[in-house]
């Protein structure tokens, strides 16, 4: 079995500042997001909000089966943060940043320009278990503060940093496209956003995407060297090759 690159066992909160433990200062970021989602869920009232809808939302139908990647979601932010605290601490720390980007970047537009959605049915048009969980959700999740959608922007993050990540089979990186791209659909079927918020999630996530792997990782992948011996502009030296003595 792998070994995790950090024992966690040695952590105590004395310990937080030291470089061996410092990252998990990232994990209070939750908190803080939490915090501002009970007050922009609470305290922005329905009526100042503006109503995002487009043509695309009408044709789009209700499919309570959408609810399985939706709910995926969670356990797939899960998985990837706890995989990457345990085994590759540099991706927790890239993956919880993007987050926190989008996170504040999105806080912000709900309380500055605050919207709702009125998708939601109002009958179910089937009676199953699916579509009481859907409406259970809810019943705690209001139809404020939807765009942009952070369950795409964080899928955006998850899938940007597991793409990136070395050593991880293709099976894998396969099926986290897949589930991020059902996750993006499922916000749509099961009428939690409009594709307004799913379209605004993209250049959220590419704002974060260029703040953390920007020259990390893009720049480095298309400014490194060509063909004529240039790097980053600079034309490097041939060293020449002495001649013998005559």
């Amino acid at each position: 079995m792998r070994r995790p690159v950090i024992d966690y066992r040695e952590f105590r909160l004395s310990k937080l500042n030291d470089p061996q433990f410092s990252h998990l200062k990232l994990l209070f970021g939750w908190v803080v997001y939490f915090a501002f989602y009970f007050l922009t869920e609470n305290l922005i009232p329905e009526e100042s909000c503006h109503v995002v809808h487009c043509y695309l939302d009408d044709v789009i139908p209700f499919c309570e089966a959408f609810l399985i990647p939706y709910v995926f979601w969670y356990v797939l932010i899960v998985i990837s943060l706890g995989y990457f605290l345990l085994y590759h601490v540099e991706s927790f720390k890239n993956l919880s940043v993007f987050i926190m980007i989008t996170q504040a970047v999105a806080m912000a537009v709900y309380i500055l320009f605050p919207t709702c959605q009125d998708l939601r049915p109002e009958v179910f048009p089937r009676d199953n278990f699916l579509t009481w969980c859907v409406g259970l959700i809810y019943t705690f999740d209001t139809n404020t503060g939807v765009c942009p959608s952070l369950h795409v922007a964080y899928s955006l993050g998850i899938a940007s940093v597991w793409l990136k990540e070395k050593g991880i089979s293709r099976l894998w990186k396969g099926f986290v496209v897949v589930a991020v791209i059902l996750i993006c659909l499922s916000t749509m079927f099961i009428k939690q956003h409009s594709a307004v918020d799913v379209m605004a999630a993209i250049p959220l996530g590419l704002l974060a995407e260029w703040v953390v792997f920007g020259k990390s990782y893009w720049r480095k992948k298309f400014g490194g060297e060509n063909k004529t011996g240039r790097r980053n502009g600079n034309v490097r030296e041939t060293p020449k090759t002495p001649r013998p003595n005559e």
